[in-house]
């Protein structure tokens, strides 16, 4: 197998690039970086190679050259590539690191092969954190460049945390369906924090958390988030009930209709993760005026209806076990 040499490009020294390339270059890998904003000092000081444009890879590494991508997903990284690619020799290899739809990979994988390129999607995870202390990859792309590469990426992985998923498209597909799990999971974690914060009498949920955190079959990293975050915060009330995301998941729900594979509970973290941001609730406020239609229900909160649904439960569940949260939550 050729020989590889433990240095590559980074176009994108954000969050995710810089803190990639400062693990390697900790690691004894030279790296050389381009960003439109600049480059940080801190990673000058490490010993970061700057290059000054995107022509400038071609002298600052050696053939077959590697060039990671951490920029955001969309048309911007097909004007990279096609300026990238024109400074660029036969057989280097470029790889796309961000959170691009798998669709395009295939697409990009294709153009770049007709120019002699080859081409990588490296799904990512692990958050800031794994990028500077061991990321999680997911690799797809064709045997040969991916060769030349691993031994890189094995560096940067934590131990484990490296996958060779497939062809091309592979490794972004297997990325987004991680982020449509990953959706599923902040959803459920949310509505039995939301459970937590509802009981009769006030919980210690901060250390309910750490409880979890140790030996639970639910413990995870996003607990130990929870658990820190919560600490930090000094509860739910300081945080603004909007959820914001870049819109990846909303792929995944698209081609799960496209393949008629059910996923209930990731499409539903979606709207949910909408209904977040929606101020005006025209859909309550809608369906309050066909109830008020139908059954001439009230509009807004009714005391007598609250005292009828309340007091009118059958089964064992207390009837003013939910009363707190239920006064804290009227508006």
């Amino acid at each position: 197998m050729m020989e590889v040499r433990k240095e590559f490009g980074v176009v994108g020294l954000g969050k995710m690039g810089k803190n990639l390339s400062l693990d390697a270059l900790e690691k004894g890998i030279r790296v050389a970086g381009y960003d439109t904003q600049g480059t940080p000092p801190d990673l000058k000081q490490a010993g970061l190679v700057d290059v000054s444009g995107l022509h400038g890879f071609q002298e600052a590494l050696s053939p077959p050259r590697a060039v990671f991508l951490y920029i955001p997903a969309g048309p911007i990284v097909d004007s990279v590539l096609d300026e990238l690619s024109a400074h660029l020799d036969s057989d280097d290899i470029i790889v796309d690191g961000g959170n691009s739809y798998w669709g395009d990979s295939i697409r990009r994988h294709a153009k770049l092969k007709e120019k002699g390129l080859h081409f990588v999607d490296l799904g990512t995870s692990g958050g800031v954190e794994g990028a500077r202390q061991g990321a999680c990859f997911m690799a797809g792309g064709e045997d040969g460049p991916i060769s030349r590469i691993e031994p890189i990426l094995l560096d940067l992985a934590t131990p484990g945390g490296y996958v060779h998923a497939g062809g091309p498209g592979a490794g972004h597909f297997v990325k987004l369906v991680h982020n449509g799990i990953e959706f599923g999971m902040l959803q459920a974690i949310g509505e039995g924090i939301d459970l937590l914060e509802c009981y009769r009498e006030r919980l210690d949920i901060a250390n309910i958390l750490h409880c979890w955190r140790n030996g639970s079959v639910i413990r995870s990293w996003l607990i130990d988030l929870m658990e820190e975050q919560y600490r930090a915060e000094g509860g739910l009330e300081a945080v603004p009930p909007y959820i914001e995301d870049t819109g990846e998941v909303n792929w995944l729900v698209a081609d799960a209709i496209k393949m008629e594979i059910p996923i209930p509970v990731i499409s539903q973290s979606v709207m949910e993760l909408f209904a977040s941001r929606d101020e005006q609730k025209s859909w309550a406020r809608a369906i309050a005026m066909m109830r008020h239609g139908f059954g001439g229900h009230p509009f807004g909160h009714d005391e007598g209806i609250v005292r009828e649904r309340r007091h009118g439960q059958v089964g064992g569940f207390p009837s003013d076990a939910a009363d707190r949260c239920f006064e804290q939550r009227q508006v």
